[in-house]
């Protein structure tokens, strides 16, 4: 479904060799940065990236052209263009991808950044983990420096920019821009309290710039097509395109760019192909473990910044992570808390200790434990986890039990007061049980049972003791003749 997407950000992923920047330049590759360097001053530049209406496309949505503004203001004998490639949702890959893709972007981007803002030097802190993303990164930069976009006296203006890479180790919490900043210097990648803001004290104290791949992927364009033809496109307050990981039960996973404001239909039965194996669709994941649950209620909504915060979810980084009627929403919301409690980097309470007991009573819900009372603990807890954390990452861990229980609070009554889970997803709420209509005895369920729990005698029914079972699900995979069920 190509007519219902536009590529900006990815249009020359695919198209381009990435490693020849002969192809970049095919394609109008840094056309942008003779232009601002030979047309523009620094404040025309930036005005034009105001008025295009671009937001930070890591996560929080900032205006990219106000941030550009606030530290090319901020005095400083060395400033830093930053470039966070740190992407660590579960199943996101819209960065990699363009780094991948279409590196140059990237490099030409940050070069156009640290003239507008008086930089001289830039960092791209990318994941140790995405090694060809790095190898084409290092070729890129090399091949721009030969041809004079990287270095000194570039395009024989008297600008000067360089670019260098720094490694991270895969920590979550170093997607926050401080904590980033602290893994560059050689610290312990944890948060600050902001103010100040890295515009003003970011590396080495010095005024940083700090922008991801997707928001530097989409500069080049709106300079040489202009502001107006940006602001065009998308929805009043979130203009230009956004990158969607797609993945989970719909037909077609990769990545997928679509204007702001189409709708979650769209994007899932449209563009995604629907449902696998012609399933219900249940929930959309968005803003990977620091996001909420879109639901059949939302699939109407246009999808951008505000109208997704609106609806409990936020845009993230791009991560959308589908989910059919087989999937238990008290699960997922477990699953995205386990991984929260994981990546804290537990330098304050809210996150570090209020995270973990908000898992404990999922865990002790999804064991059968449960009781009413926990429902109203996760909802007060959450909202002062939310109310009180250091930064993004535990101001928005709560997200996806909120959202969970505003829309699906149903299942987990069904988990406390019924101990059911109708997903058949939480082992400890399940009962196997033997049909002794269908049952004939021929004992291969109780030869495959790894602790023994089936038993009777051969061509006669057999029986399942619940207290043996450790619900493996082996003795049904086994049986030839559907006789054994879960309850």
């Amino acid at each position: 479904m190509k007519q219902k997407q536009l590529r900006i950000a990815l249009r020359n992923c695919g198209v381009i060799d990435p490693e020849r920047i002969e192809d970049y330049i095919a394609k109008d590759g840094y056309l942008a940065l003779g232009k601002v360097l030979t047309e523009l001053t620094p404040e025309a530049t930036i005005e034009i990236i105001k008025k295009s209406g671009l937001r930070g496309r890591g996560g929080g949505g900032f205006p990219t052209g106000l941030k550009w503004e606030i530290t090319r203001k901020v005095h400083g004998d060395q400033k830093y263009v930053v470039c966070n490639a740190d992407e660590g949702d579960p199943g996101a890959f819209m960065d990699r991808s363009v780094l991948e893709g279409d590196p140059h972007s990237v490099l030409e981007a940050m070069a156009i950044n640290g003239y507008c803002t008086g930089a001289s030097k830039g960092l791209v802190y990318i994941r140790a983990e995405y090694p060809l993303a790095i190898e084409r990164l290092k070729i890129a930069m090399k091949q721009a420096r030969e041809y004079g976009f990287l270095g000194d006296q570039i395009l024989g203006t008297g600008f000067c920019f360089d670019i260098e890479i720094r490694y991270g180790a895969g920590a979550f919490v170093c997607g926050e821009e401080t904590a980033l900043i602290h893994s560059m210097e050689g610290l312990r990648g944890e948060p600050t309290v902001k103010p100040p803001f890295p515009s003003e004290s970011g590396y080495l104290g010095k005024p940083s710039n700090v922008n991801n791949v997707e928001t530097y992927a989409n500069i080049p364009v709106i300079i040489n097509k202009g502001a107006d033809w940006f602001a065009s496109i998308g929805s009043a307050k979130s203009k230009g395109t956004k990158v969607f990981a797609l993945a989970g039960k719909i037909n077609n996973v990769g990545l997928v760019e679509v204007p702001m404001g189409t709708t979650l239909r769209e994007v899932i039965y449209e563009i995604g192909g629907g449902i696998r194996d012609g399933k219900a669709f249940k929930a959309a994941q968005t803003g990977g473990p620091s996001g909420g649950c879109l639901t059949v209620k939302h699939l109407d909504i246009p999808i951008d910044y505000d109208n997704l915060i609106a609806a409990g979810s936020m845009m993230g980084s791009g991560g959308m992570i589908v989910m059919d009627e087989d999937d238990c929403m008290v699960a997922i919301a477990k699953f995205y808390l386990e991984f929260t409690v994981e990546e804290s980097c537990g330098k304050c309470s809210p996150c570090r200790i209020g995270n973990k007991r908000l898992f404990e009573i999922l865990e002790k819900i999804t064991q059968g434990n449960g009781i009413l009372e926990d429902l109203d603990k996760l909802k007060n807890l959450g909202k002062v986890i939310i109310d009180t954390s250091l930064c993004g990452l535990g101001q928005s861990s709560p997200n996806p039990v909120l959202s969970t229980l505003d829309n699906f609070y149903d299942e987990y009554i069904d988990h406390v007061t019924y101990k059911k889970c109708k997903s058949k997803v939480c082992k400890s709420l399940m009962t196997y049980i033997i049909d002794e209509e269908k049952c004939i005895g021929c004992t291969l369920c109780a030869r495959n049972c790894p602790v023994n729990a089936i038993s009777g005698e051969r061509k006669q029914a057999h029986y399942i003791d619940p207290e043996k079972c450790i619900k493996c699900g082996a003795c049904m995979e086994k049986c030839k003749f559907n006789a054994i069920f879960i309850n």
